[in-house]
């Protein structure tokens, strides 16, 4: 791994890496480009296995001619519940190849968001990841009258379960070898025949504010992304990424799935989102983009180890980041860094910095990305201190994930940086929100016409809904959502999101709603991080019998309000939190409260909490 201050292994790449106007022509090129390399691995029962280009290209094959056997036809929907792994990528290539559409749900929606998801892109084909998926897909097929196939990617569970309408993925590619014998070119010719401008993915928000709206992106603005994404920081051949994230949600489609094929980087599946900590160590990295609560939970995995460290290795470690954190704030400021301190660097990472790095698994990465939330500025230089540069990126579904990006080598904490170069950004000048224009926006949303007409304007521009500021270099800031601006009874105007990412910066901490919308003033609602929260009740000997009663122990509140207490220093007094209150239960994705990507929906906590709220103000 370079050093911070000699970066030049980032420049980006400008040339076109593989040829294709399409999503599928640029695969079958690259398959060819590349057959014999490592497309991806997966880990599957304690062992990695690996895929060629050359075997995802069979697999591909076979699943879209299975497809053409069923009578897919140009333009028809498919879509895929499953968690994050090969066989999702499989059928997406494979949907995409036929000529069709591939609409992604998540694998912790309900049976009725199954029924409306499906009926709302007029799915004719459903990819499920086993019993559990497709127990929802039955229970709501009789809503479907245009699903005529259900293929289940894992069998296991269903040896005695027959249905006309159920195969499994085994099945589906034994009929695409049949069909490819007697129809060899059909699925060439449906690669083919596909144009730049026809609808290929559907991507569903999350519905935080009604029913979730289907963003649709065309397969010339996902290549043209692709190619933008190259002239951020480049990857190529010899880049390791680890693909963990949703690949319902744009930031892993994009920027892990297709990046990757465009870019020939391994994608290395994770087994499962419980084993992410242990099998980031075991991939190691070489770019690494996850979500800041991924980036929080390293922080505090690392701040409680050395916490129950001895006094040794905690003066080895404060001695260290005290360095790099010298060498970070040079870099930040584009000053020179000193001989001498760049043998003290050497030393600090010999010492202890590069063991931090392998206790989170970054230790070959070149870079790091953070997305799709906001993310606390001190946890970006607290990376930056261990040596590894994270660039910031924000974007919407509507604008094919990044439109804004922090150069590597022009890091500003707390900044989401200037424009891509393949689009513009701008601020409304009456209501300072932020709007894109490019050919990386969005189609519009599928049948919903007037919810098009609201976000595009007539111009071209997305609004995004997030209000922002711009520096004299270009750089923005997000201060805000429009909606999520608290004014208060005393009429002071008040961004929740910068003393939520303050308290999400806490080991104990997971996430944090700030309310206080005409009221005297700020109260929060806190979800504690249920391990780092239980090791420090059980190295006390705090008595607590399960999650509700852990978050009610006195020491456990005292000890999450000297959390807010740290946060609220650094504010006005008008703006500091009065009162908290913790969530009694622990939450998941299958939680209304929560979205797809582990966020609390602000909306949704307010109304379901609203006794607990009152209850702060009285």
């Amino acid at each position: 791994m370079s050093n911070l201050w000699d970066l030049d292994h980032l420049k980006p790449r400008l040339d076109i890496v593989v040829p294709g106007e399409t999503v599928s022509a640029m695969f079958w090129h690259a398959a060819a480009l590349r057959a014999g390399r490592i497309l991806m691995r997966q880990k599957e029962l304690g062992i990695w296995r690996e895929w060629t280009w050359a075997q995802v290209a069979e697999a591909v094959r076979e699943i879209g001619n299975g497809l053409l056997s069923l009578g897919f036809e140009p333009g028809d929907c498919a879509s895929i519940q499953a968690n994050t792994m090969v066989e999702w990528v499989f059928a997406d290539l494979a949907i995409l190849s036929a000529g069709g559409v591939c609409n992604g749900i998540y694998p912790t929606d309900s049976a009725p968001q199954v029924q409306y998801l499906c009926a709302d892109s007029r799915t004719r084909c459903l990819f499920v990841e086993d019993d559990e998926q497709l127990d929802k897909a039955l229970e709501v097929r009789a809503q479907l009258p245009l699903l005529k196939k259900v293929i289940v990617f894992d069998p296991e569970g269903l040896r005695d379960f027959r249905d006309p309408d159920v195969i499994d993925l085994a099945a589906l590619r034994e009929l695409g070898r049949i069909h490819a014998k007697a129809h060899p070119r059909q699925l060439d010719e449906r690669v083919a025949g596909c144009r730049p401008q026809d609808l290929a993915i559907l991507v569903y928000t999350s519905g935080t504010t009604g029913r979730p709206k289907g963003a649709m992106h065309s397969h010339g603005g996902l290549i043209y992304t692709m190619q933008g994404l190259n002239r951020l920081v480049s990857q190529d051949e010899t880049d390791e990424r680890m693909c963990f994230l949703p690949l319902c949600h744009i930031a892993e489609r994009m920027g892990g799935e297709y990046f990757a094929l465009y870019t020939g980087t391994v994608l290395n599946f994770v087994e499962n989102p419980d084993t992410v900590p242990e099998n980031v160590r075991e991939i190691a990295p070489t770019v690494f983009t996850a979500v800041p609560r991924v980036w929080e939970k390293f922080y505090s995995a690392v701040t409680i180890a050395i916490r129950e460290s001895g006094k040794l290795q905690q003066w080895a470690y404060a001695w260290s980041i005290g360095v790099g954190s010298r060498v970070a704030a040079l870099v930040l400021e584009h000053k020179p860094v000193s001989a001498l301190l760049k043998l003290e660097f050497t030393l600090a990472r010999w010492l202890t910095l590069n063991n931090v790095r392998k206790m989170i698994g970054i230790h070959r990465a070149r870079f790091l990305v953070t997305g799709a939330a906001p993310i606390s500025a001190d946890l970006v230089k607290w990376y930056l201190a261990l040596g590894v540069p994270m660039g910031e990126v924000w974007g919407l579904t509507e604008t094919c994930g990044a439109s804004t990006y922090t150069p590597p080598g022009r890091i500003k904490p707390g900044m989401i940086g200037p424009a891509c170069p393949y689009n513009e950004v701008k601020i409304d000048a009456d209501t300072g929100e932020l709007l894109v224009r490019g050919k990386n926006v969005f189609m519009g949303y599928l049948n919903l016409p007037d919810k098009t007409a609201e976000t595009i304007d007539p111009g071209g521009w997305v609004h995004t809904g997030d209000v922002g500021a711009i520096d004299d270099e270009g750089y923005f800031k997000i201060t805000d959502r429009m909606k999520d601006i608290i004014i208060t009874a005393g009429g002071k105007n008040i961004t929740p999101s910068e003393l939520e990412n303050d308290l999400k910066f806490s080991p104990y901490i997971t996430d944090a709603v700030v309310i206080g919308d005409k009221r005297p003033y700020l109260v929060v609602i806190v979800m504690i991080d249920q391990e780092n929260v239980e090791k420090f009740a059980q190295d006390r000997d705090i008595p607590f019998s399960n999650y509700a009663s852990l978050t009610q122990a006195r020491e456990v509140q005292e000890l999450i309000w000297s959390e807010v207490e740290r946060v609220n220093k650094k504010f006005a007094r008008v703006e500091q939190i009065k009162k908290f209150y913790l969530l009694q239960n622990q939450l998941t994705a299958e939680d209304d409260e929560l979205t797809p990507t582990m966020k609390l929906k602000r909306k949704l906590v307010e109304k379901k909490y609203a006794q607990a709220i009152e209850a702060m103000y009285r």
